[in-house]
């Protein structure tokens, strides 16, 4: 039986007889409009006989989007993230309308579920954040009690630093999240060494995560983390995401810049002392980042990047990719990739960073080629690079603890020796 739904819809669960989806475009049905990220269920008997029965289980706003869905035996579980913060719901069916309580689980941190239990109420969730260590918690979502049960370690001092969250206005208007981790008191004279990370792509959502390398090697080296949730990605759902792709793209990189701009005003930090990461997709936008604003950064360091967007959909995985970044092989999209593709926009007399480029002989997602060409355009015009490729690790650009920890220091000593 063909089911009357969206084709491009989020297929959940089955619960109690509801079926559970969420909705990628606008839907409507008898001139009720659902919009595009809200949860339905509809009555699955109802359905297969072509009718629609349909109850709204949860509508995120502008400042929230549906990371998880899961059910237990009786129960359908809901990970939200509102403002890039966990926050975890129980929502239960009954008397034909859904329910619910929240999980008063830790504030301003990642919530994951890890695994369920079809025949209890029984479930185990983590949390983190920037300063606290990946915690696993028994849970029951009969009665909602959760406890910890186990818990990593702790790799630095987290009572030395303290997690701040702030908003940046991009170009056309849109309020930009980014949090701030630093030393509590902080002086802002515009001196302390700063490093950006975002991604800002393929709807994935960066989320505040235990950042133990980034404690031990940065943070109490006397450094300012700074994580931006730029659009592109999925933080406040499918809209966020589809405001970054294709002919839309600059919007990704003017978010980023808003935030560097940003921590720039409120005297974080100054150029001179601020530095961009990012890996993949992320390389990408710290690619364009560098040749778009070489006057907001002293260091890059750009991780298995895309660089070339003429040549990328001929590469490894890269056709993939054309649903996000348009295909530059029709001329109509190629007259946008190209007002950013890093490769084609290197100038000759400009005051460029000097970047760091590391990739993988054996990258099987984004070609090695890209930061390899990148560096010999570059040092052809006479810029000075950084460039270390590994001949292992895959996409990760590390296969073992040894490689990833030398990869680490060559990372963190660039940095430190950029912008302290």
């Amino acid at each position: 039986v063909t089911l009357d739904i969206p084709e491009d819809c989020a297929l959940k669960t089955i619960l109690n007889n509801q079926l559970v989806m969420q909705l990628r475009s606008d839907w409507t049905v008898n001139s009720t409009t659902y919009k595009t990220g809200t949860l339905l269920s509809l009555n699955f008997k109802a359905l297969l006989k072509g009718e629609k029965q349909i109850q709204v289980i949860i509508e995120p706003d502008q400042l929230s989007s549906i990371s998880e869905v899961s059910t237990t035996k009786n129960k359908l579980l809901i990970n939200l993230l509102t403002n890039v913060t966990g926050q975890l719901y129980i929502y239960s069916f009954a008397n034909g309308k859904w329910g619910d309580q929240k999980v008063n689980a830790p504030d301003f941190g990642t919530i994951s579920i890890v695994t369920t239990n079809d025949l209890s109420d029984q479930y185990f969730f983590v949390y983190e954040n920037f300063i606290t260590p990946t915690t696993l918690y028994s849970a029951d979502a009969g009665n909602n009690t959760f406890k910890a049960y186990k818990s990593l370690p702790a790799y630095f001092d987290a009572s030395k630093y303290e997690v701040k969250q702030y908003k940046a206005k991009s170009k056309d208007g849109t309020m930009v999240p980014y949090f701030m981790v630093s030393a509590k008191g902080i002086k802002n004279d515009g001196t302390n060494p700063t490093l950006l990370y975002a991604y800002g792509g393929f709807e994935v959502s960066i989320s505040p995560f235990y950042a133990s390398t980034f404690g031990i090697a940065w943070l109490d080296k006397g450094g300012t983390f700074v994580l931006a949730n730029i659009r592109g990605g999925g933080e406040f759902g499918p809209k966020w995401h589809q405001d970054g792709i294709k002919e839309k793209r600059q919007n990704v990189f003017d978010d980023l810049y808003a935030v560097s701009e940003d921590l720039i005003s409120k005297k974080v930090t100054s150029p001179k002392h601020l530095g961009v990461m990012g890996g993949s997709n992320g390389g990408l936008l710290v690619g364009v980042a560098f040749t778009q604003r070489p006057d907001l950064y002293n260091a890059v360091v750009c991780q298995v990047p895309l660089l070339d967007m003429q040549r990328y959909n001929k590469l490894l995985a890269g056709a993939s990719w054309m649903g996000e970044y348009g295909n530059p092989d029709v001329p109509e999209e190629w007259e946008y990739i190209k007002k950013y593709s890093p490769y084609q926009n290197l100038k000759e007399g400009t005051d460029y960073p000097e970047v760091f480029f590391y990739t993988s002989t054996r990258d099987d997602r984004v070609h090695p080629g890209h930061a390899r060409k990148m560096v010999a355009k570059m040092n052809d015009m006479g810029y000075k690079t950084y460039y270390y490729e590994n001949t292992e690790g895959g996409h990760a650009g590390s296969s073992t603890n040894e490689q990833s920890a030398t990869m680490n220091a060559m990372t963190f000593s660039y940095l430190l020796m950029k912008l302290k």
